[in-house]
């Protein structure tokens, strides 16, 4: 049975896909932090980049041709990523090269073609010395200008000047005649051309369905192109999300400003009663500005009650520190707060936390206490026994005799004034609690419990219990908390309560209540127990709750007054227009959606750390009772039990349920993306093996860039996703396990030789190094997944094992052959094949991970799937620098004399070589070098001419990177010296 080839596919994206232009744009648009379109909605996990979704969609919908670089050259016109589609960008986004740099870009004929060069070099401002008569002849010369420096950029420096694809309306008026006459369109938008591509395809508009959707950016970018859409999520939180993404932000101008009205007037009554109650207000006016707290225990030693917090220094900008004073009578210390202390003071304070790692540290007694004893934790019959008092469901503030306390230590106030020229100012202020705050806290807590029991009825406070999970375990053994209200102390249930009471008196719209329901969401985030406070000069402020990915209890946290989430209530609505096709979104699990799809595509939870079952349901303790009322049809239960979660037989089986379900409710023309984020050869051989039994095929893998470096997961984990793109199996033969290596074998050269043939650009390539690796897992599952069973293997038996430590699958062994392969397929630029050929694979993993730094990759990830390429087991003394974004190999003079032998990669012509270049340098004699071959190297007439190929290639390295400098020069004098000796 033939394998399908890059020219012998359904659609562009199985053909080619231009990864590297779409990862910079992908790139570009996660670090836009909150300019991005959706993630300002509310907190969900993951969220992958509306442009990938884009290029994904458009890619699956496009034919491909005979022509792979002319299709190729459409699609980045459809996706306004060539230089007419970026110029469009720049220009809607109002940007601008400043003269000096634009000035600096042209060549001299043009730099005297557009300005007095004589005023230039008189020292006048450029922008005044642009010679034209006439203000429309110096406008069109400016743009001119403009223009050509534009294009001189690199891609990466272009789009620092230009819109995200998402934020204009398509490509200029000239690409969509070249568009529409290479695919036979007659489209003047993309929602038109996704429309009659359709059509073509289906004989219908096109279903886009997603089933794990999450936070919505399938969906929404799917409708926003004109697809019909539909979305489901077994989380109800995910299918708020997806439907606020299409209704309230896809609503376009008129419901985002009906929606920041509603906010508005709902702040404005939460602001009134707030000031009417006089809780956030002290005895000279100010206003509340920040209420730090703090976790209060009694010492075992001593019995004296110890404030716990990590740090004591409260604002590094403003030198603020709070010092602990023992108060020897009531057995407990006083706080008092300090403004504009010493340097050292400050560095003091920051030492002098009580809370040291796992341990109290007493301050009266000097006594370390570990956490666990205090807790009353014990290990009884091999489990832990945990020792705190569990809460009940009516507690708010902990019981007397619990072990944990709770105090405001802490209070920043704002004073407004009026200045010498009577403009009004404010100021802030850090003072020490008063006992008129500390009647103010218990007025909170009258006035909250005056409401607590209706409010809990009513839904605007929590009162569901936490159920027991990997996440959610850890508020409850580390404080006792049983119930969702126990993470948020009686100012913040208040404050949030307050809110929810005001949307539901206030508020009728649908689309408005949702909008503030988001916006009660957000502030359940930004007002808890789990809010950091952080003491950084820049900021001395307060950090969300998931700031990173758990539930993490804390001993100090931060909470917010009404005049700080003003900015949180009033989250930013980056509205756009949706088309009004079909738009289905519902809570359901993927084994049970019945919508049909022609395309679906999922981020389905996979190996992953993150527990969206358990953290959602952080929200959806606030959400449950406006989402009965709001969405009659929709369950408000997190359906945990029903979570794929995990990676072992249970969590195969129901992945092969879920996709199995998709494709049996999807055309025969129809298809699929799965989007994960592992690169792991064992998580990759499950994924396939989850396929194969759904009854899906590979056609195509693409690794895209999405993770920014100040993302969850960096360096030596996640930075990229992968876009697998399957189709139905329509084959039941069955295959050889010798056949299929065979044509992994032969796929993968045609694979590797097709994307070389699309990649001559040295400046914009379209793929990276480990694209080509990629490349490999990708042609041994096309390969393998088009066959109904392998002979020798059995796929129910594959499903349900459970694998031993370094145990492989069979698939495994077919990937890993696939990617050596590609190692010994993929010859580092200008070397010698023959001379390659010959080389060990320490050798060669050596110098391809030189060819990786010369790239600019410097994850540690990409060096070890080098080396499982090469089957290098033992690699770690090659690395200079393994650490995250950073990871390089040694050059020959960090290796020095050391790891000098006569086996292994210590004693290869590649080591010598790099000895070599240490002795030339380290003598600055390139002689030096030579001799060191000539008389240590056994055979060295022999390997002569693989030396000087070696050593050229180290030279190579001398305009690429600062570590290589000096060493490539000599490498360059010993090549010379080695080529010019005689016998």
């Amino acid at each position: 049975m033939a394998t399908s080839t890059l020219t012998d596919t359904e659609s562009f994206i199985e053909a080619q896909f231009p990864v590297s232009k779409v990862s910079k744009e992908s790139y570009n648009e996660r670090k836009s932090g909150n300019d991005q379109t959706l993630p300002s909605i509310g907190k969900w996990w993951g969220r992958k980049p509306l442009v990938m979704i884009r290029a994904a969609l458009i890619g699956l919908l496009m034919p491909p041709s005979d022509d792979p670089k002319r299709d190729q050259e459409i699609f980045l016109k459809i996706m306004t990523m060539d230089e007419d589609g970026l110029w469009k960008r720049m220009r809607e986004a109002d940007g601008n090269i400043r003269y000096k740099d634009a000035f600096e870009l042209l060549t001299e004929e043009e730099q005297a073609r557009f300005f007095d060069l004589a005023e230039v070099e008189g020292g006048k401002a450029i922008h005044h010395c642009i010679d034209a008569d006439g203000r429309e002849e110096k406008k069109e010369m400016k743009q001119d200008i403009q223009r050509l420096a534009f294009n001189r950029l690199s891609y990466d420096e272009k789009l620092s000047y230009a819109d995200r694809p998402e934020q204009i309306d398509g490509p200029p008026e000239a690409a969509w005649e070249e568009i529409n006459d290479y695919l036979d369109t007659d489209a003047e938008s993309l929602s038109e051309l996704v429309q009659e591509l359709g059509n073509r395809q289906f004989g219908h508009s096109p279903r886009l369905g997603d089933a794990f959707c999450g936070g919505g950016n399938v969906p929404f970018e799917a409708a926003r192109l004109g697809f019909n859409t539909f979305g489901s999520d077994l989380n109800p939180v995910g299918a708020l999300l997806t439907w606020a993404s299409l209704n309230v932000v896809g609503g376009g101008k008129k419901v985002a400003e009906r929606v920041r009205t509603a906010q508005q007037k709902v702040f404005a009554a939460v602001d009134k009663q707030i000031t009417e109650w006089g809780i956030e207000k002290n005895d000279k006016g100010w206003r509340a500005d920040a209420y730090l707290y703090c976790v209060e225990t009694e010492c075992p030693e001593c019995g004296v009650d110890v404030p716990m917090a990590p740090s004591w220094a409260i604002g590094k900008g403003t030198n603020t520190i709070a010092l602990l004073e023992l108060d020897e009578v009531n057995d407990r210390f006083d706080i008092r707060i300090e403004e504009g202390v010493s340097k050292a003071d400050l560095e003091a304070a920051d030492e002098a936390g009580t809370v040291r790692g796992d341990r109290l540290h007493c301050p009266a007694c000097d006594r370390a206490t570990p956490l666990t004893m205090i807790r009353g934790d014990q290990r009884v019959e091999n489990e832990t026994s945990y020792g705190l008092r569990k809460w009940t469901k009516e507690d708010i503030v902990p019981r007397p005799e619990d072990t944990f306390q709770e105090r405001l230590y802490c209070v920043r106030w704002e004073e407004s004034y009026t200045d010498e020229e009577g403009n009004r100012q404010t100021r802030s202020h850090y003072q020490s609690v008063t006992e008129g705050d500390q009647k103010r806290e218990q007025e909170v807590l009258h006035l909250l419990e005056e409401r607590f029991d209706e409010w809990q009825e009513k839904g605007y406070i929590p009162s569901r219990r936490i159920e027991p999970g990997y996440n959610t375990e850890q508020p409850i053994r580390e404080r006792g908390w049983t119930h969702w209200h126990h993470l948020f102390n009686p100012r913040q249930l208040l404050q949030i309560g307050l809110f929810a009471e005001k949307q539901r008196e206030l508020l009728e719209n649908k689309v408005e209540q949702v909008g503030c329901l988001l916006g009660l969401g957000k502030l359940a985030d930004w007002n808890s127990r789990l809010c950091r406070w952080v003491s950084a000069s820049k900021m001395e402020n307060g950090v969300q709750t998931f700031s990173n990915q758990a539930l993490n209890t804390l001993y100090d946290y931060y909470a917010r007054p009404v005049n700080q989430i003003e900015t949180v209530y009033y989250y930013a609505i980056n509205h756009t227009e949706i088309s009004e096709a079909e738009q289905i979104i519902e809570p359901e699990d993927a084994r049970a959606v019945e919508y049909s799809a022609d395309f679906w595509i999922t981020d389905p939870p996979y190996a992953d750390a993150i527990n969206y079952h358990e953290l959602g349901e952080y929200f959806l303790a606030w959400y449950e009772k406006p989402l009965q009322r709001l969405f009659p049809g929709w369950y408000t239960d997190s359906k945990r039990a029903l979570a794929v979660t995990g990676d072992e037989e249970d969590f195969r089986r129901d992945m092969v349920e879920s996709y199995r379900n998709l494709a049996e409710h999807m055309p025969e023309d129809g298809a699929q993306i799965v989007m994960f984020t592992h690169q792991d050869a064992s998580v990759w051989a499950d994924l396939a093996l989850i396929m194969w039994a759904a009854g899906l095929r590979v056609t195509a893998a693409w690794t895209i860039a999405t993770e920014t470096n100040s993302a969850l997961k960096q360096g030596n984990y996640v930075q990229g996703t992968v876009l697998l793109v399957l189709r139905k199996r329509t084959s039941d033969d069955t295959a050889f396990t010798d056949q299929l290596k065979a044509q992994v074998e032969d796929e993968v050269r045609s694979q590797l030789d097709a994307m070389r043939a699309l990649d001559e650009d040295e400046e914009e390539p379209s793929f990276g190094d480990t694209d080509y690796q990629l490349a490999a897992y990708a042609a041994a599952l096309r390969v393998l997944t088009q066959y109904g069973s392998v002979e020798e293997w059995d796929i129910e038996r594959e499903l349900s094992r459970t694998r031993s430590n370094g145990e492989q699958s069979p698939i495994e062994d077919i990937i890993e052959e696939a990617v050596q392969v590609a190692a010994d397929h993929l010859i580092p630029q200008n070397f010698d094949s023959f001379q390659w050929k010959t080389l060990a694979p320490s050798e060669r993993l050596y110098l391809k991970g030189l060819e990786l730094e010369k790239h600019g990759e410097y994850r540690t990830g990409a060096y070890q799937e080098l080396a499982r390429g090469f089957g290098v087991r033992e690699y770690k003394p090659l690395y200079a620098s393994s650490r995250a974004n950073k990871t390089r190999f040694k050059t020959a003079s960090e290796f020095g004399k050391k790891q000098l032998g006569e086996d292994g990669f210590e004693g290869s012509h590649v080591r010598h070589a790099l000895f070599a270049v240490h002795e030339a340098r380290d003598q600055d004699d390139a002689q030096a070098g030579r001799l060191w071959l000539r008389n240590e190297l056994p055979d060295y007439w022999g390997n002569r001419k693989k030396l000087i190929e070696i050593l050229k290639y180290l030279a190579s390295m001398e305009s690429v990177s600062e570590h290589w400098e000096e060493d490539a020069k000599a490498a360059r004098l010993v090549a010379g010296a080695v080529e010019n000796d005689h016998a």
